[in-house]
């Protein structure tokens, strides 16, 4: 698997990081149940943070493209090829945009949407969500 990071890139380069490993899984570079490299060492061989790294992992794994498997390491999910097309941010993002969309039409400030936005995420988090 050949992954190619640029640092001088707009893209954040844990974005760089989940592209390249998506792209493999489509182009059929890895398979599923192949074994990745750990997050030190792929943060070792791109020389990148060790979080930067751990950070696209756990995006991958949130995602089914890569399954950590304790202390044995990651390995490319068995559902990678299906899963691989989802973009969770993507979904989010319109989700969000409908919605902002719609208190905008009946007439809330940009200012009432972020504070209420503020409070639903309070409220999430205190009721475990």
């Amino acid at each position: 698997m050949q992954i190619t990071i640029d640092i001088d890139s707009e893209v954040p380069l844990f974005s760089q990081l989940i592209f390249g490993i998506k792209g493999a899984v489509e182009q059929g570079a890895v398979a599923p149940g192949d074994p990745l490299p750990s997050i030190r060492q792929l943060a070792n061989d791109l020389n990148l943070n060790n979080k930067t790294v751990a950070k696209a992992y756990q995006l991958l794994e949130r995602d089914s493209i890569i399954q950590t498997k304790g202390y044995r390491g990651t390995f490319v999910h068995p559902e990678a090829a299906k899963n691989v097309g989802i973009d969770l941010n993507e979904w989010v993002m319109s989700k969000l945009e409908d919605v902002v969309a719609r208190c905008r039409d009946r007439g809330a400030t940009d200012s009432e949407i972020r504070i209420a936005f503020t409070s639903a995420m309070q409220n999430s988090i205190h009721k475990g969500g």
